[in-house]
């Protein structure tokens, strides 16, 4: 395993010890960047919730459809109105920007689901056959939503119960990352999520896989900062690529093999 050049490499040498996780996946992940309105109109009718009162104890709160209808209405605050696939998209992906027309940006974070499990949407269109497997990615299930009438789409969207809600962050800079699980910011192309049954959150994790968009190689060290619901097994991992179209466009096509291995510290090493 090769590591990096100079100091950093005798550090990591010196104090920590390679343990091979195994190949794995390795997704993509990043901070959407969309518009909205404090008011509904007709490009923005969809509202983006924080959350709302703890339900009876035994009682569920609505699914995803209940609550698109108006379940929660008067009772989960409203946040923000965006386009209604944005607002899915942002609801995957767990954190976003939106950009307001007077120039503010408001930086949303992730505050909770409704409890019910996910569904990805995308696994409906393939059983479907509506997108072939090979050409599956966000950009192609973002195509199949844009050309359906609305009503399909709002359908679609649906088969995912999974609600998740939101709440401001007003500390972040504009140049900085979401916070992840550990609660710092996230790094585009340093930080991933895994699944902490397997890897802990905070160790560096050493991954060797490639570029989605060109396939050049990816050999780099990563620190496993966050997780995700859909992140589950012992070399998965979901890699954050930032903001804006930029990182939309490798974290969506991103689904490649990879190789993990995680850095321990060594035994009898004084730190």
């Amino acid at each position: 395993m090769a590591l990096p050049a100079g100091a950093e490499r005798d550090f990591l040498e010196r104090r920590l010890e390679p343990m091979p996780v195994g190949t794995g996946l390795l997704t993509g992940y990043y901070e959407p960047q969309l518009s909205g309105r404090l008011a509904p109109d007709a490009p923005h009718p969809t509202p983006l919730r924080g959350l709302p009162p703890a339900p009876p104890e035994g009682m569920p709160l609505p699914d995803r459809a209940a609550i698109e209808a108006g379940a929660l209405d008067g009772l989960s605050p409203i946040l923000v109105h965006v386009d209604p696939v944005e607002a899915f998209f942002l609801q995957v992906q767990g954190s976003g920007r939106v950009l307001l027309p007077d120039g503010g940006l408001l930086r949303l974070r992730y505050a909770g689901k409704n409890g019910h499990p996910y569904r990805a949407i995308g696994r409906v269109l393939l059983e479907r056959g509506a997108i072939a497997r090979e050409a599956m990615s966000m950009q192609a299930i973002r195509a199949w939503l844009a050309a359906a009438p609305p009503e399909a789409a709002m359908a679609l969207l649906n088969e995912n119960p999974s609600y998740v809600f939101f709440q401001r962050d007003e500390a972040l800079r504009p140049d900085e990352g979401p916070p992840g699980t550990l609660g710092v910011p996230l790094t585009p192309g340093r930080s991933m999520a895994v699944d902490p049954a397997f890897i802990p959150l905070g160790v560096p994790v050493w991954i060797v896989t490639r570029d989605p968009l060109d396939g050049s190689p990816i050999r780099r060290l990563v620190q496993a900062q966050d997780t995700g619901g859909a992140i589950r097994g012992a070399a998965r991992g979901d890699l954050f690529f930032g903001w804006g179209e930029a990182a939309a466009a490798r974290a969506g096509p991103m689904r490649e093999v990879v190789e993990m291995t995680v850095l321990v510290p060594r035994e009898g090493v004084a730190p």
